[in-house]
């Protein structure tokens, strides 16, 4: 007697401890569900904060995800994969199909979902947290429309697209418009901020000024298309930016500290925009009426859209933007990854593969 088919994940258990191996039975997708056989899974540093159960928000205050997360729960959202099963329902996509997976779903009822934007539905359905996510063999889409085709652009790239590409390019977009007389800052050359360096020539046509404190990720900005990579711990490097330029029209914070905040705004010039992206935790003290004399505007950008994640797909398809350094490892390390990632051992993107390896 065959045995029946299984899936083996790594799944968060309990907030504050590491993943558990889970094995448990194969799912069939119904109605308009998609499964999806795991190629690689990209992973985020916000798979830390959903592993800890909280964002901190500075002054010793936390964000808790515990009541908003029902574990156990499959981490891992940066996912390709190729089609394995399909619901009665579910049109426009065939077994064998290789595809991105837009990892950011919502209800599909609210007025943001009908407009596109389900990224920020209040009632979520995003894999790896409202959702078991690609940490994974196999993981179950709502729907085919959540699926992007990349062509011939190679997979664990092609992961990484789904957050870290799209989240780079989702804040590049707000950022805009900026060009050689209205210079960008990019704070932070981790891998979404590398996404940024890189992208910021196909959509501005700019290479941006990059500000990170470690001096291996300045020179991988500079290597990535950066005109100038700095430390914002200088003590005259504000002067020397502002002397510079006239002040920065845009900056994008993809760290979200503090410190990261405080130094943006410090170099931003009058009518400047500032683009809040990262999440490291933290809080910033503003003096209020600072925002209006000054004209500036700050945003806060999440993730991004379906739509943009095809704009995205395409620009990589017609070989506008390069890959940023991805280190590839085994799914069976996520754990590892995981803890490499938290201490600062990770250069670039890290992607999980399974290929042909057994998870044990």
């Amino acid at each position: 007697m065959n045995e029946a088919p299984q899936m083996h994940s790594y799944k968060v258990t309990r907030f504050g401890s590491p993943l558990c191996q889970a094995v448990e039975p194969l799912p069939v997708p119904v109605g308009t569900q998609v499964l999806l056989k795991v190629r690689a899974c990209g992973v985020c540093h916000s798979d830390l904060h959903i592993l800890d159960g909280y964002f901190d928000l500075g002054h010793g205050n936390k964000m808790d995800l515990t009541r908003g997360i029902q574990l156990p729960k499959t981490l891992g959202h940066e996912i390709v994969g190729t089609v394995s099963a399909v619901g009665p329902d579910a049109k426009g996509v065939s077994i064998g199909d290789a595809r991105i997976v837009y990892p950011w779903g919502g209800c599909s009822q609210c007025g943001l979902c009908r407009n596109g934007k389900e990224h920020l539905c209040m009632q979520p359905r995003a894999l790896g947290t409202a959702l078991d996510g690609g940490f994974s063999d196999y993981v179950m889409v709502d729907t085919p429309n959540y699926l992007v085709e990349f062509g011939d652009v190679p997979e664990d790239f092609a992961a990484t697209l789904a957050c870290s590409g799209l989240t780079s390019y989702s804040a590049l977009l707000k950022a805009g418009p900026v060009d050689a007389e209205d210079p960008l800052l990019i704070i932070g050359a981790g891998g979404v901020g590398l996404a940024a360096v890189g992208l910021a020539s196909a959509v501005h046509g700019i290479a941006p000024i990059v500000a990170d404190i470690d001096p291996a990720k300045r020179e991988a900005a500079l290597a990535a298309g950066a005109s100038m990579a700095t430390d914002p711990r200088d003590p005259d490097i504000r002067k020397l930016l502002i002397r510079q330029t006239d002040g920065i029209a845009s900056v994008i914070d993809f760290v979200g500290a503090g410190a990261t905040a405080e130094f943006g705004l410090s170099v931003l010039r009058k009518g400047g925009k500032m683009v809040m992206v990262g999440l490291f935790g933290g809080a910033l003290e503003l003096p209020l009426p600072t925002v209006p004399l000054r004209g500036i505007s700050i945003v806060g950008s999440y993730v991004g859209s379906l739509a943009e994640l095809r704009e995205l797909a395409r620009l990589a398809q017609d070989g506008r933007i390069a890959p940023t350094p991805l280190e590839i490892r085994s799914m069976r390390t996520a754990q590892q990854t995981l803890d490499d990632l938290r201490n600062g051992r990770i250069s670039g993107r890290a992607v999980l593969r399974n290929d042909q390896e057994k998870m044990n």
